[in-house]
C-alpha cells in the first residue's frame, strides 16, 4: 500500500531520524511510536459520556474529528478548551474505553495572545505568526530540541495544515511550570507549540504517542 505524506503522518509512521529516538523514548519510559505498518483500524468508539470538566459540545467535535479524520489509534485523545486562560488545566486526555480524564495546563502562541492577558484570543495557520492553530492534530514522532526530548504533530485541517512545517510541537518549558501561576497567575506564551511543565509534557507524550489525536478548539 502505498502512504502519502499526510497519510504517514496520520498513521504515526516515522522516518530514520524517528527510529533512532524511538529507543531513546523507550529507555526514558516513553513508549515507542514505530510502527512496522498501519495499525488494523479499531471498531467505533464506545458511547461515552462527557468526562467531567470539559464542555460537551467541545467533546461532541473533538469524537466527529476522530471519526472524520478516520484516526486508527482511538483508546484515547487530547483535548484544548482554547475558551478557558492558560491558569487553567484547559489540555484533557480522554481515556475513550471509560470516560475519564486528566487534565493538564498548557500554553498557547503569544502571536495568539498579543497582549498576554492569559487568554487565547485568535488563531493563526500562517508561517511567522506565533499563533496557536485549531483543529485536529495527529502525534508524530520525537526528537531532540531545545527542550529536550519533545514530539512532533501534524494538522489535519486547513486551520492548521502548517503545523508540521511551522514545527509546532509538545515540548516543555520554564514559562509552563506551576510557579508561574503564583507568581504571575498565567503560563508564559510559546511560538505557536503546545508547552507544558516537564512532568506533565511526560505524562501527556506518554498516553498520546502513537499517531493519537489532539482536538484543539475554542467555543467562546
Amino acid at each position: 500500500m502505498s502512504l502519502n505524506r499526510r497519510e504517514i503522518l496520520r498513521w504515526g509512521l516515522v522516518g530514520t531520524g524517528g527510529m533512532m529516538l524511538a529507543s531513546a523514548a523507550t529507555s526514558t519510559g516513553l513508549p515507542s511510536i514505530v510502527y512496522s505498518a498501519p495499525p488494523v483500524p479499531r471498531p467505533p468508539v464506545p458511547p461515552v459520556l462527557t468526562p467531567a470538566g470539559i464542555d460537551p459540545m467541545l467533546f461532541q467535535r473533538a469524537k466527529a474529528a476522530l471519526d472524520s479524520h478516520r484516526i486508527a489509534a482511538r483508546d484515547s485523545m487530547g483535548i484544548i478548551d482554547f475558551s478557558r486562560p492558560s491558569a487553567d488545566p484547559r489540555f484533557h486526555v480522554v481515556d475513550l474505553m471509560n470516560g475519564t480524564a486528566k487534565s493538564y495546563r498548557v500554553a498557547h502562541g503569544r502571536g495568539s495572545d498579543p497582549d498576554h492577558s492569559g487568554f487565547l484570543e485568535r488563531f493563526s495557520n500562517r508561517p511567522g505568526s506565533e499563533a496557536t492553530s485549531e483543529g485536529a492534530y495527529t502525534t508524530a514522532e520525537y526528537y531532540q530540541g531545545k527542550y529536550g526530548l519533545s514530539m512532533k504533530v501534524a494538522g489535519l485541517d486547513p486551520t492548521n495544515s502548517n503545523a508540521y512545517d511551522r514545527a509546532i510541537v509538545i515540548h516543555n518549558a520554564w514559562y509552563a511550570e506551576p510557579e508561574m501561576i503564583a507568581q504571575h497567575g498565567k503560563l508564559g506564551r510559546s511560538e505557536g507549540c503546545f508547552a507544558f511543565s516537564r512532568a506533565d509534557q511526560w505524562d501527556v507524550m506518554r498516553k498520546l504517542a502513537g499517531g493519537r489525536m489532539i482536538y484543539a478548539d475554542k467555543l467562546a
